[in-house]
């Protein structure tokens, strides 16, 4: 208990706890979907869009943030828009607007302010790096997030299990999967300042998939999903300050853990109905 007392007395890994408890709620809920919709990797594509704008921006002396999000968004639903009509596969559109975004960003940074403590940070996070302007836009945006993905619950389930079904019932598809992608979008832009660019991705895949080893049910794996990336994050804070590893590393390391653990508890019960 007194490291976490040492730890709430910097305000820095407050806003930190704040920014970073928000962002993992949010890409864990919307985590379910993608990951049954078989979209989990558009996460790890558009956090290298956002890489790529905020280089841009900070180039070009613009808000990063500010530029990044409807940059990103775009992106997304860029990303829908040439999967559904099937001219590329979703991995291969993923693949190609990553690398696309990661080089144009690598160029941009290289030509212009070099890899600085800016770019760095949103490259591979840093705790250091969420200002209170930071916490305070990440904490609107999050619930926006968190509020339109209740209110859409059971259309989102609809569309995650089978659209043909959804779309026989009335629901329109296509809005829904575009509102799923806006807000991946949005937490991926929210949540780069302090997992990184190479990072972020982990929040929305490995708290779904830890909670389906266990857990059948859409709703239950929701909920598990929802507080096992609490539970991830804190820990991995509190063991980013006591060995002074990177935060956004150590809470990946922390999700891989649990999911270890997860995966072991399904065997074992596997094993005893056998």
């Amino acid at each position: 208990m007194s490291i976490i007392s040492e730890m709430m007395s910097y305000p820095f890994i407050v806003r930190a706890l704040i920014g970073g408890v928000l962002v993992s709620l949010c890409a864990s809920l919307l985590g379910v979907s993608l990951v049954l919709k078989r979209y989990s990797m558009i996460g790890d594509g558009l956090s290298h869009v956002s890489f790529g704008a905020l280089s841009v921006a900070l180039a070009a002396g613009w808000s990063p943030l500010k530029i990044s999000i409807p940059v990103v968004v775009l992106a997304a639903f860029f990303l829908l828009r040439i999967t559904e009509r099937g001219k590329i596969k979703s991995d291969a559109a993923i693949a190609m607007i990553s690398a696309s975004a990661l080089a144009i960003g690598i160029i941009v940074t290289s030509m212009t302010t070099g890899m600085t403590t800016d770019v760095s940070s949103y490259m591979f996070g840093s705790i250091l790096a969420m200002s209170k302007e930071d916490v305070r836009f990440a904490a609107v945006l999050s619930v926006i997030v968190l509020g339109l993905f209740l209110f859409c619950y059971n259309k989102i389930f609809a569309v995650t299990f089978d659209e043909n079904f959804a779309r026989a019932t009335g629901v329109n598809v296509s809005i829904y999967n575009v509102l799923i992608a806006v807000l991946t979008a949005v937490t991926i832009v929210i949540g780069m300042r302090m997992m990184g660019a190479m990072l972020i991705s982990s929040l929305i895949i490995f708290p779904s998939l830890t909670a389906m080893r266990i857990f059948k049910s859409f709703r239950g794996v929701v909920i598990v999903s929802g507080v096992l990336s609490i539970i991830c994050f804190s820990t991995g804070m509190v063991i980013s300050y006591i060995y002074s590893t990177p935060a956004g590393a150590s809470v990946v390391v922390v999700n891989l853990a649990a999911f270890l653990i997860f995966s072991l508890v399904q065997a074992v019960r596997q094993g005893f109905s056998w």
